[in-house]
């Protein structure tokens, strides 16, 4: 009987690849009290629709919940996908509505009545943190263990209310398992910028303290190790969803095939809907499931109003870096995240302010207040947007920073590294744009390294990503615009670095090497 309600909950539900929420804290209030939201269309796209707060949430649990799920069970991820909507109210500004109908927000799907009156039980109320609408998470199935946000999106905030700790209400389901080949599992990581040609040898090297696979090693690969999500987002994006399931898994090789045994289904953060479904069923109310997967928040009465994304402004406003007295002006980020990496977003944001601040003072120019940012989901995307190879690592485009996916830069240790160097691109353009192309990425290079000492701009302390090159001669445009190779453009980063650190170390102010 339960095994019948499991393969129910999993058909019902979408997958748990949803890229899940970032704040924009504060309650907005649209006039006419509706939410916008954007609709897909099958060739690209969206209808943007307006709909009134409860319809969205009735609609929602329909897309979400699992089927036949208990009162209990849809009143308490109403309340959360009703969270959900407040805390979000700009995840679509740049589209110009608030939240769209895919898992990157929340699905949404003709409502029931099942799923109208648990709308309407719970109208208005909200999962509440500090006196605002809390962000919140929930996925399929937890596994047995809900696992805490850092764990799944690197840098994201770890609050008290949403720990990692068993689950017997989910008790380990669902259980599942996948057989990928040698050749599909190249594929799929060669798709997200691992280099190689064979993988002799996939396995297993750490677990995190929730059990699921942090690390794996990637033998015959480079980078040779990956971690546990990222491997499931590489295989998912090329091979389907449907694969790996979660990181909670075992993992063994029988001669050209992997075999995956794993359970649960998503990423197991916040609410388990599954877990939710069995403790309505044992006979526990609404709030008592929100208090079992959130224990430490409230549920306050914000009632229908929020506020309403406009068109007329796209941008998300970040808080500005932390600390420096000459920290720059609020920063304005436009940051294009793939769906399921939308849990890097507050991170990035932070790395951009702090390296925007920081970069400023060193040159002397004054901090820019809007800076648009897009990471693509693979290699191939980021070739096929940018006109760069791969190994290029990053691009300015009219003004917008181009970054590989995330797994690739962090793998390879150089993202905070390379949104810097094209920082610096950004901030110095005015002045350097038309000297030559060595003089631009020379500039890029050695101030995307450690800052200089105080007193004036010298050679950075610490090792550095390319070695200063003494009589080094400066390398041609064409080297550095269109590099046939990894080795020739290293070899030409090299140089240009070389001949830039020269004439500053010959007393000359970075504005006037040429």
């Amino acid at each position: 009987m339960r095994q019948t309600l499991i393969l129910g909950i999993l058909l019902s539900l979408v997958l748990s690849a949803r890229a899940e929420p970032q704040s924009a804290r504060g309650s907005v209030v649209p006039a006419d009290g509706q939410l916008r939201v954007g609709l897909a269309r099958p060739g690209g796209g969206y209808t943007v629709v307006a709909m009134p707060l409860e319809t969205y949430v009735a609609r929602v649990l329909a897309g979400e919940a699992a089927r036949d799920s208990r009162p209990a069970a849809l009143e308490a991820l109403a309340i959360t996908i009703r969270t959900f909507a407040l805390a979000n109210p700009g995840r679509h500004r740049g589209d110009g509505f608030d939240l769209c109908d895919q898992t990157h927000c929340q699905v949404v799907r003709t409502a029931t009545p099942a799923t109208e009156r648990a709308a309407q039980a719970t109208a208005g109320r909200v999962l509440m943190h500090n006196g605002v609408p809390a962000v919140v998470y929930y996925s399929a199935s937890c596994g047995g263990h809900t696992e805490v946000p850092s764990s799944v999106w690197s840098g994201a905030n770890d609050p008290s209310y949403l720990p990692s700790r068993a689950d017997e209400a989910c008790d380990g389901e669902p259980e599942w398992q996948a057989a990928l080949s040698e050749a599909d599992l190249l594929r799929a990581l060669r798709a997200a910028g691992f280099r190689g040609d064979r993988l002799r040898e996939l396995r297993i090297l750490s677990r995190n303290g929730s059990g699921r696979v942090a690390r794996l090693k990637l033998d015959g690969l480079k980078p040779d190790e990956i971690s546990g999500q990222d491997l499931r987002l590489a295989v998912g994006r090329t091979l389907g969803w449907q694969h790996i399931m979660s990181t909670a898994f075992d993992l063994r090789r029988q001669s050209t095939t992997y075999r995956f045994s794993g359970h649960g289904s998503g990423h197991g953060v916040g609410l388990c809907v599954i877990g939710s479904t069995h403790l309505a069923v044992e006979g526990k109310s609404a709030e008592a499931i929100l208090a079992k997967y959130f224990p430490g928040l409230t549920i306050g009465f914000l009632g229908p109003r929020i506020v309403a994304a406009k068109p007329e402004a796209p941008r998300i406003a970040a808080a500005p870096a932390a600390a420096a007295p000459a920290a720059g002006p609020v920063l304005e980020t436009s940051v294009s995240l793939p769906d399921d990496e939308e849990g890097e977003r507050d991170a990035i944001v932070r790395v951009v302010a702090a390296a925007r601040d920081e970069l400023a003072r060193t040159l002397g120019v004054a901090a820019p207040a809007r800076i648009s940012l897009h990471v693509h989901p693979t290699t191939d995307d980021y070739e096929r947007s940018t006109g760069q190879p791969w190994f290029a690592a990053d691009a300015v485009l009219d003004g917008e920073l181009h970054l590989l996916p995330l797994a690739v830069l962090r793998e390879r240790g150089v993202l905070d590294r390379t949104i810097r160097h094209q920082l610096v691109h950004v901030m110095t353009d005015a002045v350097l744009g038309r000297r030559p192309a060595w003089v631009r990425e020379g500039a890029a290079i050695y101030f995307a390294g450690e800052p200089p000492v105080a007193g004036g701009p010298v050679e950075p302390r610490g090792p550095q990503p390319f070695p200063t090159v003494p009589g080094a001669s400066c390398p041609k445009d064409i080297e550095l615009l269109r590099p046939v190779s990894i080795g020739a453009l290293s070899s030409a980063y090299a140089s240009a670095r070389a001949c830039f650190a020269r004439q500053i170390a010959a007393g000359k102010n970075w504005k006037d090497v040429s």
